[in-house]
């Protein structure tokens, strides 16, 4: 039985390195992030300002400017990939590129797309009242208190702390230096994780007004922002015959 899912504007990706997977390198990860973590400081001190003038500009008009839009979904966007490659997934040994924009031949991809309009009063709410128990759920999976798009310079520091993400990234950094293979149900299951976590991130950060979904959408390929497949159409008959009975010509009188 096919389940069909509803579409999310937020979508989350991600594809594990083809070769082998170093032992050791993620065990020195957070030295060789460093220069992305002083970067990501001053792109989410950036985010915050272009947030509150977002949030007044839709309160008003209710439209998020496009180019404020494009530089938080590329802030996402690079945070998303240190976080792959370094201690939210550790699911990639290529070091994350220094752009905003995406990276098409990097395994990891974060794309929102663009509302033309939003509601000028559930902007008021949606992001501290509505969102309570998304982030209480975000608390559990990624630790360090209530992880979201919206709580600051450190926000991206967040992944960082522990939670469920935390621990499952561990065990699948032993099993790594063990074995040289990332366990692939634990793949799937931290990119579940990560990809509800970024997705509460941009509804608190008012890039949507579509509420997360209460579902946890595994693996490296984003299933629920995939568009439903459509129900086939029947085929219609040949030209010329209708679909109901064929009419029986009459008998020629003599």
């Amino acid at each position: 039985m096919t389940t069909h899912r509803t579409s999310y504007p937020v979508r989350v990706d991600g594809a594990s390195d083809p070769g082998p997977v170093s032992r050791w390198l993620w065990l020195v990860k957070w030295v060789l992030l460093i220069p992305h973590f002083v970067v990501l400081i001053f792109l989410w001190l950036a985010f915050y300002v272009t947030g509150i003038a977002a949030f007044f500009a839709i309160l008003v008009t209710g439209r998020y400017p496009r180019a404020l839009f494009d530089f938080n979904v590329g802030v996402l966007r690079w945070s998303w990939r240190v976080h792959y490659y370094g201690y939210g997934a550790l699911a990639t040994d290529r070091y994350p590129p220094f752009t905003l924009a995406d990276v098409a031949d990097y395994p990891a991809h974060l794309d929102v797309a663009y509302p033309e309009r939003l509601s000028r009063g559930l902007v008021l709410f949606k992001w501290w009242l509505l969102a309570i128990p998304q982030y209480l759920i975000v608390a559990v999976f990624v630790g360090g208190g209530l992880w979201l798009g919206v709580q600051g310079a450190h926000g991206n520091d967040g992944w960082l702390g522990g939670g469920l993400v935390g621990l499952l990234v561990l065990i699948a950094g032993i099993a790594v230096l063990f074995t040289g293979r990332y366990p692939k149900a634990l793949y799937d299951l931290i990119l579940g994780m990560d990809r509800w976590a970024l997705r509460v991130a941009a509804y608190a950060a008012l890039m949507t007004d579509s509420y997360p979904p209460f579902r946890l959408d595994q693996g490296g390929t984003d299933p629920g922002s995939a568009p439903a497949p459509a129900i086939p159409s029947p085929t219609p008959p040949p030209s010329g015959v209708s679909g109901g009975p064929v009419p029986v010509p009459p008998t020629p009188v003599a």
